[in-house]
């Protein structure tokens, strides 16, 4: 498992939560792939490795957990298939290692709830299925908990109430941000979804970002390169205007949640080069 020392009082490790196969061109949107496939190469079926790796962020106050995972055993075959997914979560494994247990998460912050993000916020046992945090707080924006429960047409695709119900009692949300403690804030943008959120981490090192879906790679850097699976593509365009240009600019660290390369970057010469990186281990 790969750690960073963000702080003094900050420890961020990058824990197993399996891996999906999407399709690059939905990754993508509306960009050739000649070019995207230049920083993204696909696989032979024209699909790109997504991570679906949680972030465990411990500070002195908490222990915190950014996104769930894709579960285990919580998908269909056909499920399975369709999204390419080749392993499943072993996050419970990886808190192990760290000499944790699920119980010992104290908050978990979801920047939406599509599945691929929300799968592992429950647990399938022999007396059917139960919280897999069952000690924490579950955050997400109200909107975005409000199509969780009541998707439309297109959401209910990747809104599962088998995803949601078992843990509708530790739910908890925010209209325009949330700080569990000083320095950790989640913000609203929509976008990816109408709900969607980003985290920001500010630290005597420096600031550091999660942009989730609207910022899935560091090929996505971009601010016109957005996922056709976006519900309001311009609406992640000016989110990616207003804080993932800036953070690029200013040499701030992005880090991953779906990225098969890296986990974390940063870059100088208003983009051009990386200045850091923390690599995936392969």
């Amino acid at each position: 498992m790969e750690q960073f020392q963000a702080g003094e009082n900050m420890v961020l490790t990058w824990l197993d939560g399996g891996v999906t196969h999407m399709d690059g061109g939905a990754m993508f949107g509306v960009v050739p792939r000649p070019l995207w496939e230049k920083k993204y190469p696909p696989n032979e079926k024209h699909q790109i490795e997504l991570r679906s790796d949680p972030v465990l962020i411990q500070t002195k106050e908490r222990t915190i957990l950014l996104e769930s995972g894709i579960g285990r055993g919580r998908l269909s075959e056909k499920a399975m298939r369709n999204f390419g997914v080749t392993e499943e979560s072993r996050v419970e494994e990886s808190l192990q290692k760290l000499g944790l247990a699920p119980g010992d998460i104290d908050v978990v912050l979801m920047t939406h709830m599509h599945f691929d993000h929300a799968c592992g916020l429950v647990k399938e046992t022999a007396d059917g299925p139960v919280p897999a945090f069952p000690n924490a707080e579950i955050w997400c924006t109200a909107v975005e908990w409000e199509e969780m429960k009541h998707p439309n047409i297109r959401s209910r695709n990747t809104y599962f109430k088998e995803n949601w119900e078992p843990v509708a009692h530790q739910v908890k949300t925010f209209t325009d941000t949330y700080s569990p403690e000083p320095g950790i804030t989640m913000i609203h943008t929509g976008g990816h979804s109408a709900g969607h959120a980003v985290l920001r981490l500010e630290t005597e090192a420096g600031r550091f970002w999660h942009f989730a879906d609207i910022m899935p790679t560091h090929a996505h850097q971009n601010v016109l390169w957005v996922l056709a699976y976006d519900d309001y593509p311009m609406d992640s365009i000016a989110a990616k205007q207003t804080y993932t240009a800036p953070a690029v600019e200013a040499g701030d660290w992005i880090f991953f949640y779906h990225d098969a390369v890296y986990r974390m970057i940063r870059w100088e010469n208003v983009g051009r080069d990386i200045a850091g990186e923390v690599r995936r281990n392969k």
